[in-house]
């Protein structure tokens, strides 16, 4: 039998019933959050116009945050296998 990837303790966040689910931003399965690996992605405005206008402190805009499945984290090597 294969070793798995990653090692990863579930820590749910609900004791009792449903837990909610999140779509993954790369498959768009539905997953539970605590199954989740949070992936936080950076755009950059290349409009040098629009650099000019935007203040600095309106510049923190530019994060997303994705969640990722397991497989999809395991494919997209966000989760990488241990040596």
């Amino acid at each position: 039998m294969a070793k798995r990837f990653y090692k990863r303790g579930w820590q749910h966040t609900k004791t009792r019933g449903k837990e909610t689910t999140i779509t993954c931003s790369f498959c768009g399965r539905n997953v539970p959050k605590y199954k989740t690996f949070v992936v936080y992605k950076r755009f950059s405005i290349r409009d040098p116009v629009l650099k000019k206008e935007l203040k600095r402190n309106n510049l923190n805009l530019s994060y997303m945050k994705m969640y990722a499945c397991p497989s999809c984290a395991r494919f997209h090597r966000i989760v990488k296998k241990k040596k």
